[in-house]
């Protein structure tokens, strides 16, 4: 039986005359993440197998993640942090295939891992290495970007916006741009606020002097996705120009009005006049009788 600690000191020693190649592998919080290593050189009984899944930068936090010995899960010297947490997939094993599913990523897992393949003939020797980064994200709520409504008169006042997202990790980017040419602005307030789940929300403000023609974007970038999510405002103005045209068409609403009136009077006077001579030829009628 391979020790923990004499495996490590062995694996330590052999990492130095081999270098590994490093796959990086983004999941998301919470998701199923699958870190991969894969030996194709020739035909494998699970047997003579023996293949540990370790925390590659820091094995004194956790020595073992996942440890399969002779064809069977060995869980004795697993990192508590991984119990019921890691699956091998058993019907892909004898085609080489010893890749990790690690369930329910947390913020925690995210680490380099390497994984090791050793087979016993003769004597013990290891048969395939693999380093595998895990880098988690979440993608962060389309951001909302509030902003004030400006009177014409206003220009060269300050105005403030304020822009919000939610729930991303990692920590994100925050960009004020003013669109009118593309240039950034230097927020006033950044506040990043973690939460338990390991994700963050950020909020931020800006305050300028108004311009003419103001048009601002709050930009959120999520560098490990590569999302980049905006909100636009555009100036909103309430102007002598358009209270006189909210005037002018309640009074025309209100001309209207009065005329569909009269003109219902009209022909409510006509009905009833009708009305009247039609029972006067009536009376008329029944009298000659």
């Amino acid at each position: 039986f391979f020790f923990p600690n004499k495996l490590f000191f062995f694996l330590s020693f052999y990492h130095v005359v081999f270098a590994l190649e490093e796959e990086i592998i983004i999941s998301k919080l919470g998701d199923n993440a699958t870190l991969s290593c894969i030996y194709q050189e020739k035909e494998l009984q699970l047997k003579n197998l023996r293949v540990y899944w370790q925390i590659a930068d820091d094995q004194e936090v956790c020595s073992v993640v996942h440890a399969m010995i002779s064809g069977q899960d060995n869980e004795s010297e697993q990192c508590s942090h991984f119990k019921n947490r890691t699956q091998l997939f058993w019907d892909r094993l004898e085609n080489g295939n010893f890749s990790l599913l690690l369930l329910n990523v947390r913020q925690s897992d995210e680490r380099a891992y390497k994984c090791v393949v050793l087979e016993k003939m003769e004597f013990t020797k290891v048969i395939h290495q693999a380093k595998v980064v895990l880098s988690l994200a979440a993608s962060y709520s389309q951001p909302i970007l509030s902003g004030p409504i400006r009177n014409s008169d206003s220009t060269g006042e300050e105005m403030t916006f304020s822009c919000r997202s939610d729930n991303g990790y990692p920590e994100p980017n925050v960009y004020w741009i003013n669109k009118t040419d593309n240039s950034h602005l230097l927020p006033s307030e950044l506040k990043i606020t973690p939460h338990a789940d390991g994700t963050y929300s950020v909020f931020s403000t800006l305050k300028v002097k108004a311009t003419s023609n103001m048009q601002i974007e709050c930009s959120i970038e999520n560098k490990i996705l590569q999302e980049n999510l905006s909100a636009n405002y555009t100036e909103q103005k309430k102007s002598t120009e358009s209270h006189k045209n909210m005037k002018k068409n309640g009074k025309g609403a209100q001309a209207a009005g009065i005329i569909s009136m009269v003109l219902l009077i009209g022909l409510l006077a006509i009905l009833i006049c009708w009305l009247r001579r039609q029972r006067s030829k009536l009376v008329s009628y029944r009298g000659n009788e």
